[in-house]
């Protein structure tokens, strides 16, 4: 950013005294707004005050009004300690029940700081607009605090931007009117500590017209096909709306580039002038003629620089391009791998650098890096969203990229990506799926494919061709962070849900991928990040998530890497290594982070299972690696991640891969496959021929229709753990009592990755909670979250309880989190059970720790994280739809007993793998001479490859085993029942009911 403040020394400014307080005669005096004696508090909204923030409890600094001989101003001064991990800093915000402030007649803000010389940037924001300080747009700078003892900082308002990585409320707008004003904010140095204070915040100078008028382009880049014509229209805007008081001249010329006047186009210079009185929105034209021959050419720039007097000018100087044309690679009729072989023959080692990047489209800014180094991706981050978070605003913001890819040589589009991992969940209003968890308990194939299918349909009308999905983890121990991504713990079951991938991409082949409603999909995290060991992460707190994996060659392959071959098979467009360590026994290297495994990534990815997509990596991955950076670039490379996911440090990744290339320590080999990988993608995205948004599909955004995929995904993820007295399905003549804290909380049965990366409880986005659902079902519903209401008169309780949001590491269990239910949820599900029958559901991303109210609890009903349609959960409670939901995890006893699967040699959990009580029918009877024919009956179906007859058949029998076993779940019991839903899930259905059978003898 740059760095316009002025910094004047305290020495100076003693000796200059009367020039420094004296201002020119038209000046208003300088406005104070802090002086830090104690007239304004440590409080904060809706009172006036300042108070302090931070990413964790650590994070906010230490503040205190302290007394200092040396104070610029007064006796006191605003001072402070600090040692920030993640973002820490301070605001002073007024009162949001008194009127905003004006600050439009001043020329900026000033105020003393007393430097460190630390040479840290910090980050200074004004708030404008809105209902109050915590409702407003931010406008942010910085300066560097690279000077020892006070200096004045004066900023000029001119210098403050639209911040666009993160805006409270979304925005207003954009547009920094000053005549309502709620504050400032300064945001402190991350990695040092170190202590600050600042004196005498105050106003001044006078505003001049450049601060009311801007001058802008509605466009950075015009592109326009050879001998076409380009009409720059260039825009007036004032503050408020009022007429100039001054005029405007704008001067114009074409200048530079690498096109040629004269030949590629017709030079154009003069002046546009807006005089005195000119309406804001007045718009002048400047046209650029190209002319056109019959050579095939690489796009040509042709910058127009505009030179403004009396309004800030425009943030960059817009660029007429004229469109690559007749070209081998343009050629939509050749086969993919000619377009890109030559694509690929053309392009500079930096251009295929920039293929190879990918930045976060926070750190971009208005994409003006997007054309100088070449990048070929971008991606939001969770939460990183555009201002407002409309599906329009995401289209225009995505394009709005895209449109700079046109001022690059080749025009390669660029390729967009997010997580969406349960539904386009970054987006608001948008169909939230279940996340993998609840889609493993459906059991339900079909309906993997379906809900991929929403997905991808939502993400594409956005814009976007590339989602961060599926997950194809096995998770292999419940105190894991991720495990919710997961489909379960058995790779047979995660195996089973693939067809998501067709429901994301379509046909294995990629012929859908350029339809309007079919997204690239991506298997990850390779490989076996689901199964590190507890206590192994070395990321901050983190306990389990990015630890390492701890497996035989055989384990390795029968649990972790058994997915990804299914992936390969269904043509997955890309792979994303995972975070976490391989640590194979017995191979002598010990644990290596994935991103540095190339006998994985090369060898059994890209080599023995044939993937022919391109392997991204995580986010920052691969400054995980050991050594310098340029090792970090050239081991993850080598070892085969085709694209760097370096969301801020993208021009010192791309800087380094050219080094490293250069000296030959990255092959061009290398290099070329890494880019014909990716291009390929491209060209089968058709992003070549149509690189910007096709919104046609934007209506169904949200759709009644997509949201009754999500219902019923809500309603067969439900598991019936436990239904004494067949206190399920409720009737609508109940009376219902509803308790718990997760009763009526949309962000709580979402869960993480909604809106935000870690997601938030409350009312985040539009759905239907489980309470407005029991209350749609037609349901006599009393609410009470704390169970405080009377508890006489009803006929059933259900408590509705279990976790809050988390995502990643941040979710460990001993990082802050644990298995247990909260006090307030024990005491909820003590009280209403107490006081009559009652149903305890629990909604959460892994089990939690029931045992001890287990025999209190009339029926159990274990929820996961069902989306935004908490109509589907209520249509089993009334039993519109019955429970067919079953485990797709081991529910434990203890925290003890974990890690405990399926196959484990000691086997003893609460409830084991594949169980779930049905509400469909009357449980079928039978008795050991009933499992032998069905067993019989299996061992036939099995032969002919009879598929759904088997499965069939292997449901009866399971059913029947329930019905025997009741809540007797022994382990003598629980080992071949968790191991006949394995053995059914691969086919093995005569071997299953023998396991059941087995099961039924021990019950």
């Amino acid at each position: 950013m740059r760095r316009t403040a002025l910094l004047a020394s305290a020495g100076l400014l003693t000796a200059l005294l009367p020039l420094a307080s004296a201002h020119a005669a038209d000046d208003p005096a300088p406005v104070p707004v802090d002086r830090f004696e104690g007239e304004v508090p440590f409080a904060s909204q809706p009172a006036e005050g300042i108070f302090t923030w931070g990413s964790d409890a650590d994070d906010p600094p230490a503040l205190r009004l302290a007394d200092r001989a040396d104070a610029p101003e007064g006796a006191e001064v605003l001072a402070g300690t600090y040692d920030i991990s993640g973002y820490g800093g301070l605001t002073h915000d007024f009162a949001a029940n008194e009127p905003a402030h004006d600050w439009s007649a001043h020329k900026g803000i000033r105020f003393w700081w007393d430097g460190q010389n630390n040479g840290k940037k910090i980050a200074f924001e004004i708030k404008d607009g809105g209902a109050g300080g915590e409702a407003s747009e931010l406008w942010t700078t910085s300066f560097t605090d690279d000077f020892s003892g006070w200096k004045q900082i004066e900023i000029p308002f001119t210098d403050f931007v639209y911040r666009t990585d993160y805006q409270p409320v979304g925005g207003i707008d954009h547009v920094l009117g000053l005549t309502g004003m709620w504050g400032y904010a300064l945001t402190l140095p991350v990695g040092v500590k170190g202590r600050f204070a600042m004196d005498d915040v105050e106003l001044y100078g006078k505003a001049d017209q450049s601060l009311r008028a801007s001058v802008t382009t509605d466009a950075a880049v015009y592109p326009v096909r050879e001998g076409g014509t380009a009409t720059v229209r260039v825009a007036l805007a004032t503050t408020g709306a009022a007429p100039l008081d001054e005029p405007v001249t704008v001067a114009y010329e074409t200048a530079g580039g690498t096109a040629d006047p004269g030949k590629d186009y017709t030079p154009v210079s003069g002046t546009l002038t807006f005089p005195a009185g000119t309406a804001s929105g007045a718009v002048r034209t400047v046209q650029v003629r190209t002319t056109k021959d019959k050579a095939a050419e690489s796009a040509e720039t042709i910058p127009l620089k505009l030179t403004v007097t009396g309004a800030k000018p425009p943030a960059e100087s817009p660029q007429v391009v004229v469109d690559a044309h007749g070209l081998p690679y343009l050629d939509a009729k050749l086969p993919v791998r000619k377009r890109v072989a030559d694509l690929l023959g053309r392009m500079s080692l930096a251009e295929k650098a920039g293929q190879m990047t990918q930045a976060e489209r926070g750190a971009v800014a208005n994409g003006g890096d997007i054309a100088t180094y070449d990048l070929g991706s971008l991606l939001s981050g969770g939460g990183s969203t555009p201002t407002p978070n409309t599906p329009e605003a995401w289209a225009k913001m995505v394009d709005g990229f895209q449109l700079r890819t046109r001022a690059t040589r080749f025009q390669i589009p660029l390729i967009y990506g997010v997580d969406a991992v349960h539904g386009h969940n970054n987006l608001a209003g948008a169909t939230i799926m279940p996340h993998n968890i609840g889609i493993g308990a459906t059991r339900d194939p079909q309906l993997a494919q379906k809900a991929g299918a929403v997905t991808a349909a939502e993400v594409r009308a956005t814009g976007i061709p590339w989602d961060f999905a599926p997950c194809l983890c096995v998770t292999r121990d419940e105190r894991w962070g991720r495990s919710y991504e997961s489909f379960g713990e058995d790779p047979a079951l995660v195996e089973s849900m693939e067809t998501v991938v067709q429901g994301l991409q379509g046909r294995a082949n990629g012929k859908d991928l350029s339809r309007n409603d079919k997204v690239l999909a991506t298997a990850k995290h390779f490989v076996g990040d689901g199964g590190t060991e507890y206590g192994s992460s070395t990321t901050g707190s983190y306990k389990i998530d990015q630890g390492v994996t701890k497996v035989t060659r055989q384990q390795l392959e029968a649990v972790h890497l058994a997915p990804y071959q299914g992936a390969v098979d269904r043509g997955i467009g890309t792979v994303m290594p995972s975070y976490s360590s391989l640590d194979i026994l017995g191979d002598g290297q010990g644990p290596v982070k994935m991103h540095a495994r190339a006998d994985m990534i090369n060898g059994v990815l890209k080599g023995r299972m044939g993937f022919d997509g391109f392997v991204i990596s995580d986010w920052n991955a691969i400054d995980q690696l050991p050594g310098d950076y340029a090792s970090h670039v050239r081991t993850s490379v080598n070892a085969g991640v085709d694209m760097m996911m370096v969301p801020y440090s993208y021009k010192d990744f791309s800087a380094k891969l050219v080094d490293e290339a250069t000296a030959g320590r990255i092959s061009e080999k290398r290099i070329d496959d890494a880019v014909s990988r990716i291009l390929t993608q491209k060209f089968r995205l058709g992003l070549f021929e149509r690189p910007y948004a096709d919104t046609t599909g934007a209506a169904r955004i949200g759709s009644a229709e997509h949201r009754a995929v999500a219902r019923q995904a809500a309603a067969e993820s439900q598991v019936l753990l436990k239904n004494d007295g067949g206190v399920l399905p409720l009737k609508t003549s109940q009376k219902v009592y509803v308790a718990g804290s997760n009763a009526d909380d949309i962000g709580n049965q979402t869960g993480g990755w909604t809106l935000t990366w870690q997601g938030s409880s409350g009312n985040i986005t539009k759905g239907t909670t489980v309470l407005q659902g029991l209350r749609d079902a037609g349901g006599d519903v009393t609410y009470s979250k704390d169970a405080s209401a009377p508890t006489s008169g009803y006929d059933v309780g259900v408590v509705v309880v279990g976790e809050t949001p988390y995502a990643e590491g941040v979710g460990d269990v001993g990082n802050g989190h644990d298995l247990e239910l909260s006090a307030a949820d024990k005491a909820a599900v003590d009280k209403v059970c107490a006081a009559m029958k009652c149903a305890v559901l629990i909604v959460s991303g892994r089990p939690q720790l029931i045992g001890d109210r287990l025999g209190s609890v009339d029926a159990l009903v274990a929820s996961w994280l069902p989306g935004t349609e908490g109509d589907g959960v209520a249509d089993v409670l009334y039993g519109t739809r019955p429970f067919t939901g079953r485990l797709p995890v081991t529910w434990p006893k203890s925290e003890a007993q974990l890690p405990i699967n399926v196959g484990d040699a000691s086997y003893d959990p609460q409830f084991p793998y594949g169980w779930g009580l049905t509400t469909r029918t009357r449980a079928p009877e039978g008795d050991a001479a009933t499992l032998r024919a069905l067993g019989a009956a299996a061992a036939t179906a099995e032969r002919k490859g009879a598929d759904g007859a088997g499965r069939a058949l292997v449901t009866k029998a399971r059913l029947i085993v329930q019905n025997r076993v009741g809540q007797r779940i022994t382990p003598a019991v629980a080992r071949p029942f968790a191991d006949a839903e394995h053995l059914m899930l691969t086919g093995r259905y005569a071997r299953a009911v023998q396991e059941l059978t087995a099961a039924y003898r021990a019950a």
